[in-house]
């Protein structure tokens, strides 16, 4: 059975939203670094009928009958995550990043607890204790920075900061720096002043996995990440945990913020996971953060200032000041030949939000892609070209062949017609 044949002859608008997507991945070169391609195993997984069964609780401890298909899908799922991070429980429940980071949270903080954490416009998370979200307003949130000249993460700042505040727990990670984290340093941080280490690796577990990045297991409490980023599988979030935590994230994950879990979703990190085990997994992750330091370096040579000045992971930021130019107007002039970035604030930017002064790339899709170095200079080169365009037409639309020619050599998903 064709599930694309049933969906198109019973919902034509919605399957021509599916096929209008389908065009845009294939036409479009993404640089979002949240972003990438899950594999067709993973989206047979994620659409699978496993969707159809409710599965309160946990493997063999469930409020249903009829659970046993789905808790051997559960079982290795968890199973394989304990084995990818060398973690001493996981839990792969949580609907999305957000709802692990509030379960991670509930395990260890009561309401209006402190929590110190990187500030959203550094390049933290809304779930790190902005007003705006959950955690701003159920905790007390305290926010460090990065060092205004060197843009990077100041620990002795850090550790006179957390000597004042006295943290209940202290977040590490972020979803807009471009340098690796020691975590080593923030053990020894929220050791001193007695605080638990939580760590949001959302954004580079598949870097972890690939051993291009810290490893933040060893040194933290907890750990919460996503599978749809670099570990590129299906939208998802779990929680790893030292074994003293598991019987009250569980509980906190199941019954306390969550109900059924999405059984189609579990399946599909399962499949996500073990894929992530294979040896060319490692050597997708070098390619993402050798991608990312080729296309900061083309982009530097070409005049245009570097947040922290280089990259060490799959991501970096562009400060579009010295051009003349708001991170969404770059946005918006780059969407227009095809080419898929984010808006992004610059530390300390003195634009709002809405606005910004830079734009965040990252490289974990066009490697997914298969493309290499030397298709990051052409990229580097084209990114320029329309940069540098004055919204000239001519030159849009040579840039808009350029991107063509790169999307048609590194087809996706040649197997959907």
């Amino acid at each position: 059975m064709d599930w694309f044949d049933e969906l198109k002859a019973a919902d034509p608008e919605v399957m021509s939203s599916i096929d209008d997507e389908l065009d845009r991945e294939r036409s479009c070169i993404n640089l979002i670094a949240s972003e990438n391609y899950a594999s067709l195993a993973v989206l047979a997984a994620q659409g699978s009928l496993l969707t159809n069964k409710y599965a309160e609780g946990y493997p063999k401890h469930r409020f249903y009958s009829g659970c046993e298909p789905v808790d051997a899908v559960e079982t290795v799922a968890v199973s394989r995550a304990m084995k990818l991070f060398g973690c001493e429980h996981a839990n792969v429940q949580p609907h999305a990043g957000s709802s692990a980071n509030l379960a991670a949270y509930m395990t260890v903080l009561e309401p209006r607890d402190t929590i110190m954490a990187m500030d959203l416009r550094c390049g933290g998370h809304l779930t790190h204790g902005s007003p705006a979200n959950f955690s701003g307003m159920f905790y007390d949130a305290f926010h460090y920075g990065v060092d205004k000249d060197t843009e990077m993460l100041d620990y002795e700042a850090i550790s006179e900061q957390a000597k004042k505040v006295r943290p209940k727990v202290i977040v590490a990670g972020a979803s807009a720096y471009p340098r690796k984290i020691d975590f080593a340093k923030f053990r020894d941080i929220a050791d001193e002043v007695g605080a638990k280490l939580m760590v949001d690796m959302a954004h580079f577990g598949g870097l972890v996995v690939g051993g291009v990045h810290p490893d933040p297991v060893p040194y933290s409490d907890l750990v919460t990440g996503t599978t749809h980023k670099t570990l590129r599988g299906p939208r998802g979030g779990f929680i790893l945990s030292k074994i003293e935590y598991c019987s009250k994230l569980d509980s906190i994950v199941f019954p306390g913020t969550q109900g059924g879990p999405l059984m189609h979703v579990i399946a599909a990190k399962a499949v996500c996971f073990g894929e992530a085990q294979q040896p060319e997994f490692k050597e997708y992750s070098r390619n993402i953060v050798n991608n990312a330091k080729v296309l900061c370096d083309f982009l530097a040579a070409e005049g245009f200032r570097i947040v922290s000045g280089g990259t060490e992971t799959h991501l970096f930021l562009v400060d579009l000041r010295p051009f003349g130019l708001s991170g969404r107007e770059a946005q918006d002039i780059l969407l227009a030949v095809g080419i898929n970035v984010n808006m992004n604030e610059i530390p300390y930017d003195p634009q709002p939000p809405t606005v910004t002064s830079g734009i965040r790339i990252g490289t974990p899709a066009v490697t997914t892609r298969g493309m290499g170095a030397s298709e990051m200079e052409a990229l580097g080169s084209l990114i320029t070209r329309a940069l540098k365009s004055g919204s000239k037409k001519s030159e849009l639309q040579a840039v808009t062949a350029g991107v063509r020619e790169l999307t048609d050599a590194f087809p996706l998903y040649p197997e959907l017609s």
